[in-house]
């Protein structure tokens, strides 16, 4: 302003003296004008007036003020007196003039001292700590009328000033801080005007979720194929109507929001739409993680589960969030899907990240995950249970309904069902429920968390293993007669009494195994469904996904075999990340089989195929198999065993350790099965093949069947005439 303080004089002055000069032609009647008569009198003032106008200096400025002050008072005078009312023209052209000269007096009053106390009284560094106060107000005005984001945004801009004080000396003495402590400040502001704008998402979700409570419980889906009769019944109009004016009315929010243009908020530019997107998937990620939490709390004391009626409330919930959030993606402008399956991914992982702390060393704190968002947290809730957050309490859940010691695990049903009253628990129908409630994202984490408890249970045992091997006095006893009595494997033992006495001498030393081992053969049950479950809805849902990741794992697999062939063929490296991306691909569509998992690292233990042999004839006197059901299951409930995860079990801890140590299991199981058959014929009495060698049998065709071992390994072991008893007998 002080810059083009003389040029705006300049022109001020010459508009006040070419009307003057104008008015006194038009009364001298050489410049006709519509009945304006001559007058020599008023075209003599008029030129005297040009005349003082022009000779009105800028340097000056008192004289130059005072004489204008008296120019626009003549004006008024020779309005009123001459009667120049009448003449719309002459009177226009009087009031331009006062307004010139008025401008010209502003102008001259113009000094850098008159800046300077506008700069003072207008600083809002103040205002740092106060404007928080009127955050409520703003926020109610949007909330009335979205349009008022327009004159907030010159709130922001005045806000940035705020910059000036806290950057001015850290700017004079040239500090290399300047653009950290800038940015800093400008983060703060961003962050202020953030939660102004919050507002916008939160009362477009209020609305949203009148859409959603319409969608889900009251507008009906149009079939495919629809008579005419019901158009009308399926018409709702009354409904459609009220979605509509709902919908339109998140649609002005939206346009409100984004027509505050991109604004620099001090040296950080701040893009309305990409400003809109953040607010919705911040109120997003509150809302969907509210739901998960309330949704998953689980009373352990109720007679019957609770978890299916909660993941099919969940369900419809999660459901109408999806639908309600594509149905409005258009009219606000963003990609819908897209957010919503990056959200609900960061949720699930993120407290998948959590939960699992408990089972690392080095925790991730919430700062240091990868998941968490300054802009757009996860929030936290307190826990109501032993578990940390919702995806811990649906874990537990499972597992204890589908605890070995209360319930039977049938394989030809996928389902559990309840020991004492025979009623199913729980089916193949657990995983396409878990689907629907926490989508495909949450049965990975699901699955994610299940492999640490597993790792943790194998750590443990393992643990266990080591110490009775080492330091058990009663394990070295039973080892030395075990030894002296089964070896060489390849013979039959003189006595069968002699697994009776080892049974009976290693007893005390297996109910921790057995519990270990029963909660990893329930968690690898579990971790299959899952996997079905996803191997099924990518195969529907994304077809080339899933065939693409199936033929780059069989080429990449085949590459691998070469390679062991022919060492010169190439192999990845270490560095390489392939195998490692590969793999997280291939088990989040399900192409992966938990029971060929090697989940720890461990170290060679001899003694361990004799550890599990003992362990197995320990608890096969406990078993009996049942035709009804084609499966072994615990003799008394007391006994707390179930056949399948105990197989299982023990077939994800042989894994563990190289492929010799099963190998010289299946070598004492099949001696053991032998020795009894054998003791069976010889006996008289004994007219049918002996239960604990059909109980063993049993266990050798599961324990081939789930680790996928060809046939011919436990027929090199086992002579056909046993195979042929054994069939017998299932067969009656």
């Amino acid at each position: 302003m002080l810059d083009e303080k003389e040029k705006k004089w300049e022109s001020c002055k010459k508009e006040c003296r070419e009307r003057m000069q104008e008015l006194a032609d038009v009364f001298s009647g050489t410049k006709p004008l519509t009945r304006v008569q001559k007058n020599d009198k008023l075209q003599t003032w008029f030129s005297s007036m040009s005349a003082q106008m022009d000779s009105l200096n800028h340097d000056d400025s008192t004289s130059a003020g005072r004489k204008i002050v008296q120019l626009m008072q003549a004006l008024e005078e020779v309005q009123e007196f001459h009667q120049l009312d009448s003449n719309l023209q002459v009177k226009q052209f009087l009031a331009d003039t006062r307004q010139y000269l008025h401008q010209m007096i502003r102008t001259i009053n113009i000094k850098e001292e008159v800046l300077i106390n506008l700069q003072i009284v207008s600083d809002l560094s103040y205002a740092w700590q106060i404007i928080d106060s009127y955050t409520f107000y703003m926020q109610e005005g949007v909330k009335k009328n979205a349009n008022l984001v327009i004159k907030l945004r010159a709130t922001f801009l005045k806000l940035a000033s705020a910059l000036d004080l806290p950057l001015m000396r850290i700017s004079q003495a040239k500090s290399p801080d300047l653009i950290s402590v800038s940015q800093y400040y400008s983060g703060e502001l961003v962050s202020y005007v953030r939660k102004v704008l919050q507002i916008i998402p939160e009362t477009m979700f209020s609305l949203l979720d009148q859409i959603i409570k319409l969608q889900t419980s009251k507008i009906r889906e149009v079939p495919t194929r629809l008579d005419k009769d019901k158009m009308k019944e399926y018409a709702q109009l009354d409904e459609r109507y009220k979605v509509a004016e709902l919908t339109y009315a998140i649609s002005v929010f939206t346009e409100g929001i984004l027509m505050m243009k991109t604004t620099l908020m001090g040296i950080i530019k701040v893009d309305p739409k990409q400003l809109l997107e953040d607010g919705i998937r911040k109120e997003l990620v509150k809302q969907v993680a509210y739901a998960l939490h309330k949704g998953l709390i689980f009373n352990p004391k109720a007679k019957t589960s609770e978890l299916m009626p909660r993941l099919r409330e969940l369900g419809a919930k999660m459901d109408g969030f999806r639908r309600s959030f594509e149905y409005i993606q258009d009219y606000v402008d963003i990609y819908g899907l897209k957010i919503w399956q990056e959200e609900l991914s960061r949720i699930v992982n993120y407290n998948v990240e959590q939960e699992c702390n408990s089972f690392l060393r080095t925790k991730v704190l919430d700062f240091q995950s990868i998941y968490q968002s300054k802009t757009i947290p996860i929030p936290r809730f307190p826990p109501v249970d032993s578990s940390v957050n919702f995806i811990g309490r649906l874990a537990q859940e499972i597992l204890r309904i589908t605890d070995p010691r209360s319930t039977v695990y049938i394989d030809q049903m996928s389902a559990w069902y309840d020991y004492k009253t025979k009623e199913e628990v729980v089916n193949s129908r657990l995983a396409h429920q878990l689907q629907q409630s926490v989508d495909v994202m949450g049965l990975t984490g699901l699955d994610r968390l299940f492999s640490f408890m597993i790792v943790q249970q194998l750590q443990e045992l393992v643990k266990y293993l080591e110490r009775v091997v080492a330091r058990e006095k009663v394990w070295l006893e039973v080892k030395s007669v075990a030894e002296s009595a089964l070896m060489p494997i390849d013979r039959l033992p003189a006595d069968q009494k002699v697994y009776q006495q080892i049974s009976q001498a290693g007893a005390k030393l297996w109910p921790p195994f057995v519990n270990s081992i029963l909660k990893i053969g329930q968690m690898q049950l579990l971790r299959k469904q899952i996997a079905h479950e996803l191997a099924t809805s990518s195969k529907f849902d994304s077809k080339f996904l899933a065939s693409a990741l199936s033929n780059m794992n069989v080429s990449l697999l085949n590459d691998i075999e070469k390679h062991y062939k022919e060492p010169s063929l190439p192999y990845p490296s270490e560095e390489n990340p392939l195998m490692y991306e590969l793999t997280s691909y291939l088990e989040s569509i399900g192409l992966s089989n938990p029971f060929d998992k090697i989940y720890i690292t461990t170290k060679n233990i001899p003694s361990l195929p004799l550890a599990i042999f003992m362990l197995v004839i320990t608890q096969l006197p406990k078993l009996q198999y049942i035709k009804s059901v084609g499966t072994m299951m615990s003799k008394r409930m007391t006994d707390g065993l179930d056949g399948a995860p105990f197989v299982i079990g023990c077939l994800t801890v042989l894994k563990q350790f190289n492929s010799t140590l099963t190998d010289t299991f299946f070598q004492l199981l099949a001696q053991y099965i032998k020795t009894l058959s054998l003791e069976g014929s010889a006996n008289q009495k004994m007219q049918d093949f002996p239960a604990d060698a059909v109980c063993g049998m049993l266990f050798l065709e599961e324990f081939i069947y789930h680790g996928r071992i060809r046939r011919k390994v436990i027929e090199a072991h086992i002579p056909t005439f046993i195979f042929d008893q054994y069939r017998e007998v299932l067969a009656r």
